[in-house]
């Protein structure tokens, strides 16, 4: 939905996931919505392969770098963005705040509630913390339908808590410059101990 508004402005955007069946419901959306926006199914590392360079700006949001969990993977992905950047292109990453969240240990986040065409959902949100210093994300799926019933279902992932110290240097290592950091998507300046996202924008040399 970003990259169809994104588009939907006048701006030329490829988007691109991991996923088969996303990109399909991102190709539907824009139709839907009548974004020009394209979409391609692509990993971390991949993206310069599948639709070049030259981009003004690059957009990583949803705290999808932390499923990178090895140092060599996040170093490949950044070297990635920056191919996909022409000469002072920005790229901006969007985390969730782990040097707050390593501190408290915060298990929990807050739930999420949606209602759409007689239906409820309610995202429930929790880490564990594993003893190789990774953790894993598990969401729980609530929903009830028109019946009144309600269903559930977990999914998990493991993700890496990159703090905003190693997310700096890898930038540095990978070529970028004019690196500005901020707590959230508003522009609040970045608190380590209380600001709820980690959000970094950078230049490539």
């Amino acid at each position: 939905m970003h990259a169809v508004e994104i588009a939907s402005r006048g701006f030329r955007v490829v988007g691109e996931d991991f996923s088969d069946s996303m990109v399909k419901v991102a190709s539907e959306n824009a139709q839907r919505i009548g974004g020009e926006a394209s979409f391609e199914v692509a990993a971390f590392g991949e993206l310069a392969e599948r639709v070049g360079g030259g981009f003004d700006a690059l957009l990583c949001l949803g705290n999808s770098v932390p499923h990178l969990l090895e140092p060599e993977q996040l170093a490949r992905a950044l070297a990635d963005f920056r191919a996909c950047l022409r000469p002072g292109g920005m790229v901006l990453i969007q985390n969730r705040n782990f040097d707050a969240v390593l501190v408290r240990r915060d298990r929990w986040m807050d739930p999420q509630a949606h209602s759409e065409d007689g239906g409820e959902w309610l995202f429930v949100r929790f880490y564990d913390f594993d003893e190789d210093a990774n953790i894993t994300f598990h969401v729980v799926t609530l929903r009830r339908g028109e019946n009144g019933q309600w269903t559930q279902r977990i999914a998990s992932t493991r993700l890496r808590p990159l703090r905003q110290s190693e997310l700096a240097g890898a930038l540095d290592q990978a070529g970028f410059r004019e690196v500005i950091w901020w707590g959230d998507m508003q522009g609040a300046a970045f608190d380590a101990e209380n600001s709820p996202n980690l959000v970094v924008t950078a230049r490539r040399e």
